[in-house]
């Protein structure tokens, strides 16, 4: 799938990959053992305990109200993701990365009736194939999609990498940043130096010295190189 640019919440220009189709069939498909077992449970309940038929009725409306709801909740309250997201490590995002607005999960979430139930999901599944962001109807007119968590990577990508015993950090900000955070960065420069992208070096090094507050005088290929091991250095520490 393609790429696009995002930014953490520190405000830190990377790129997030989009969340394949197999990703998201494996998140719905999840999601969908979630809430059959939800209602099995629900009928297992009304069968079990002596109710009226008028009480069962209203019972099992409001029972059912949190599988009705179940996308748009958890999306909203979870940061983008559902149960079969959270396990499949991908998450609904706006186009340009920040976070949707309940706006945005509202509108996907109605969307679904035409390219999910309505379709059994061939809607949706072709809509994704034939986009290359990676969305669906409901996607599209939210101005949504849903990126990949996951990360490749090899032991000397790895984000916590062996620091000499002498070494002395240039740069105690960078504990601002998170894990997931300095490992996007790692990754966006380590990727910008296998394509030989000196422009992608210079403004990963620009948005990194807005973040720290900072004006370095080190070249960005080195000042990058030396935030990604100072920050090794000070968790490796802590």
């Amino acid at each position: 799938m393609d790429k696009f640019q995002i930014e953490t919440s520190q405000n830190v220009g990377i790129h997030q990959k989009v969340a394949s189709i197999v990703d998201r069939m494996v998140a719905f498909l999840i999601d969908t053992i979630v809430l059959v077992t939800y209602m099995i449970t629900i009928f297992w309940l009304l069968s079990t305990f002596n109710i009226d038929l008028e009480d069962t009725w209203v019972f099992y409306m409001i029972a059912s109200l949190p599988a009705f709801l179940y996308y748009l909740l958890l999306e909203t309250f979870t940061d983008g993701k559902t149960i079969g997201k959270f396990v499949a490590k991908i998450r609904v995002v706006k186009l340009d990365g920040s976070r949707p607005s309940f706006s945005n999960y509202f509108i996907r979430w109605i969307l679904r009736i035409i390219d999910v139930s309505l379709t059994s999901c061939g809607g949706a599944v072709l809509m994704i194939l034939l986009s290359n962001k990676g969305q669906r109807l409901g996607d599209i007119a939210a101005g949504t999609t849903v990126i990949s968590e996951k990360h490749i990577v090899s032991i000397e990508d790895t984000l916590h990498s062996d620091i000499p015993p002498d070494y002395k950090p240039s740069y105690p900000q960078v504990t601002i940043f998170n894990d997931r955070e300095m490992e996007e960065i790692k990754l966006m420069y380590k990727e910008a130096l296998r394509h030989g992208d000196h422009h992608i070096i210079v403004r990963l090094g620009s948005r990194v010295e807005e973040v720290l507050g900072i004006k370095s005088d080190e070249k960005p290929m080195v000042f990058v190189q030396k935030v990604i091991s100072d920050y090794n250095f000070y968790t490796q520490n802590m």
